[in-house]
């Protein structure tokens, strides 16, 4: 039966009063009420508009997305969702008033089936987009999913996501159900019939549409649940990682040894105020705290990094790429970051929906998001120089002190898009040129295979690099890289059509499914931390850094970074 509860709105862009002859206009459901009074002449009804986030109507709450059709003292809601768009709502009766009173809801039909929502909370967002998640896959391997999101101490539930979904599909199947016999009920009206046998189908039209409308929010509903809790699920583990903490990974490669100083060694902040190349109290007054001015040598100790760079892997096939500091916070989401979190990296800009990009990584998925690539465009080796922001939640301590964990720094990222079957061979090449590129600096490092608590929800398997820093008296990362097989492209929705598939139909040619591709990401210079390891790796005696050979010719043929008080 039919109930009632109390609704309230906010005023939305524009609306129009439901009186004859004012338009009628759709709204979107809100939560802040504001009554107004129509502008037309000799007209005083009131009416109201709706907007986002959400509405109570008979207790039940209805998702962003949906719109009133005010006509009179009626509406109905429509355009349940993007995905569902066209599908009808529930009918809502919704009474005008000369007052600023809140108007009174009322759902025509309780949905057959009920969708628990209680633990949406009214501090839930909107969904603004959707991952293309394989829930049956879920379903069908819930027992290792279970066993991955414990070994990556992830907060997944895959129990909830496979009772959402089975929820989700048993209330599809009544949706459809009920369509064929609305349909059905339509097309028995087409022909000549008696006035009662008339009736009687428009009666149970009425019926059928009124039960159809409620069960389509609640599968609205439903199917916003199972996308959120879908998309805490994190991606598979390579079978090959250690499980466990940080300290279980294991060591794939090393180079070099570390170096044997005969003189007290310097910090690199000792050595960047002594060779004027560092500034950190200016840059504190200015800006605050992890924030630096280059100055002198090292404006041209980076330039140098990034060009040398550049050039190394432009030689290997590697287009070059420049990326917006700015993204949107979906477009970081689907990237595996979550923006709005408490302990979140990412800085947001106030009342905007962008973001401050902490890696290229970011920026160039989002370039390729919405894609259909050709099978002969893979694999796409790109080589993005960025700007990176990050709020550094957490990190203090001396460890941390200089240019070790900044709030902004210059950075050189590979990124790649590839077949599946091909991620595993590329993850090896990317790493291999990291290795390649650090061992001609003349670095002594270590390459880990990152334990699985160490991964983040993207990767499927990671790799670290951590140089020797001799004035910190430890390793520390400068480098990763990253397989994200096709956790962030069903989120991007980055996908290639197989060429080889295509089959003969007769005269036509029929297409093969779409494949999401695989992704992957790897550090190709972090500016500040390689300046770390240059500085403190090749200082002298006298106090004077070496520079790199493959570096000089960058660097106008310079050989030594010397104290000024010596030139």
């Amino acid at each position: 039966m039919a109930s009632t509860a109390s609704a309230t709105a906010v005023l939305a862009r524009r609306s129009f009063c439901s009186a004859s002859p004012c338009a009628r206009l759709a709204v979107s459901l809100g939560s802040a009420q504001r009554s107004s009074s129509c502008a037309a002449s000799n007209c005083r009804r009131s009416f109201v508009s709706w907007s986002w986030p959400r509405v109570a109507v008979a207790s039940r709450s209805v998702p962003r997305g949906n719109f009133i059709f005010l006509s009179e003292n009626v509406a109905s809601v429509r355009g349940i969702h993007g995905a569902q768009a066209g599908r009808r709502g529930a009918a809502v009766m919704a009474s005008s008033s000369s007052s600023s009173a809140s108007p009174v809801g009322t759902i025509v039909s309780e949905p057959s089936t009920p969708v628990d929502n209680s633990s949406a909370g009214d501090s839930v967002e909107p969904l603004t987009w959707r991952a293309s998640i394989d829930f049956k896959g879920i379903r069908e391997n819930k027992e290792a999913i279970a066993a991955n999101i414990i070994n990556r101490k992830s907060t997944g539930d895959v129990e909830l996501v496979v009772e959402l979904y089975e929820q989700s599909v048993r209330l599809s199947m009544e949706v459809d159900k009920l369509r064929a016999e609305r349909n059905a009920v339509a097309s028995a009206m087409k022909g000549k019939l008696e006035q009662a046998k008339r009736q009687e189908l428009i009666t149970q039209g009425k019926e059928l549409k009124e039960r159809l409308a409620g069960l389509e929010v609640s599968l609205a509903q439903l199917s916003d649940k199972l996308q959120r809790e879908g998309q805490r699920i994190p991606n598979m583990t390579h079978p090959s990682v250690p499980i466990g903490s940080e300290d279980v990974a294991t060591v794939r490669k090393q180079v070099g040894e570390k170096p044997v100083f005969t003189f007290p060694v310097k910090t690199h902040v000792d050595l960047g105020q002594d060779l004027d190349l560092l500034d950190f109290e200016s840059a504190a007054e200015v800006s605050g705290n992890k924030f630096y001015y280059l100055k002198n040598e090292a404006v041209l100790l980076e330039m140098a990094l990034i060009n040398w760079t550049l050039s190394e892997l432009i030689k290997r096939g590697f287009t070059p790429l420049t990326t917006p500091d700015l993204v949107r916070s979906s477009v970081v989401e689907k990237c595996g970051f979550q923006p709005r979190g408490q302990n979140t990296q990412v800085y947001s800009v106030e009342d905007t929906d962008l973001c401050l990009a902490g890696t290229a990584e970011i920026p160039v998925g989002g370039m390729y998001m919405d894609s259909m690539l050709t099978e002969a465009s893979l694999p796409l080796r790109i080589v993005a120089f960025s700007h990176c922001f990050r709020t550094e939640a957490g990190a203090a301590g001396a460890a941390t002190r200089g240019l070790y964990r900044v709030h902004q720094f210059s950075k050189l990222e590979m990124f790649a898009i590839c077949q599946p079957e091909d991620s595993e061979a590329l993850h090896e090449e990317l790493i291999s040129i990291e290795e390649e590129l650090y061992t001609s600096l003349g670095l002594h490092f270590k390459t880990l295979d990152m334990s699985s608590e160490d991964l983040g929800a993207p990767a499927y398997r990671k790799y670290d690099v951590e140089a020797w820093m001799p004035g910190l008296d430890r390793y520390g990362e400068v480098s990763s890289a990253s397989n994200c097989t096709d956790y962030q492209s069903r989120r991007l929705n980055i996908r290639y059509r197989p060429e080889h598939n295509m089959m003969r139909d007769g005269p036509k040619t029929k297409m093969p499914a779409p494949v999401f591709a695989h992704t992957l990401n790897a550090t190709a210079c972090a500016v500040p931390r390689m300046i770390i390891a240059i500085l403190e790796n090749f200082q002298q005696a006298d106090g004077s850094v070496v520079i790199p050979e493959p570096l000089r010719p960058f660097m106008g043929g310079m050989e030594v970074i010397a104290s000024k008080a010596k030139k």
